[in-house]
């Protein structure tokens, strides 16, 4: 697979390459932020590792531009900005996962690898067309999820579980298929966890039209209030 890796720090640049070649991903580089959406076009990745800090573009520009310009590759967010603002930010402008720095080499392969199946089920999955249930509407060009004129806002997991339930309105969706997107590559993450998302997710979906129901022994839906 080809990773294009949107990061300055060359040393940074270095240890990745040489880390993730030997996990057989090819790793091609860019250290700026103005020229990354043309190298991001040229190349056709299969996943862009995007740094939030870059000069002259910073991350969440080059995102948006991507987004703009169609580019509908898989982003993982390189962060060491730690607050959760910043992360929804860049969850709703397009990014379908973060890894906040220092990270462990083996969890950014893992969270790689499953962006990349993610995005191919989804694109076997779903067509192009937004999804709407109730007063939401997902569009997955962009990956944001609004509410009447606004981005809904969400924490980073509640989005991931979102998303793919409004990717199948009205129909189940697994307790494990679950799990996998909202915490991908977290093998320490205890299975019951889900649960918690799904508590938080559903108090927040109140008053928008739609409503997340539980169907015993099938897993979860969304469905449309009556």
């Amino acid at each position: 697979m080809k990773l294009l890796l949107v990061e300055d720090d060359p040393s940074m640049q270095v240890t990745l390459q040489r880390a993730l070649a030997r996990s057989k991903i090819d790793v091609r580089i860019c250290g700026d932020g103005a020229l990354a959406v043309e190298q991001w076009r040229e190349l056709e990745p299969d996943v862009v590792a995007l740094d939030l800090s870059l000069p002259n573009l910073d991350g969440l520009q080059v995102l948006a531009q991507a987004r703009a310009a169609g580019l509908r590759t898989p982003v993982l967010l390189l962060t060491a900005r730690g607050t959760v603002g910043d992360r929804i930010m860049g969850l709703n402008a397009g990014a379908d996962d973060y890894l906040p720095k220092p990270f462990d080499l083996d969890e950014l392969e893992a969270r790689i690898r499953a962006l990349r199946r993610r995005h191919q089920n989804a694109g076997a999955d779903a067509g192009p067309n937004p999804q709407e249930v109730g007063g939401l509407r997902f569009e997955p060009e962009s990956g944001a999820i609004y509410h009447k004129h606004g981005i809904l806002e969400l924490t980073p997991r509640e989005l991931a579980l979102l998303k793919a339930l409004m990717m199948k309105p009205g129909h189940a969706v697994s307790k494990e298929r679950l799990f996998e997107l909202v915490f991908p590559g977290e093998t320490e993450v205890q299975y019951e966890a889900i649960e918690v998302v799904v508590y938080r997710l559903r108090k927040k979906l109140a008053g928008t039209g739609a409503a997340l129901m539980t169907l015993r022994g099938l897993g979860y839906l969304l469905r449309a209030e009556p």
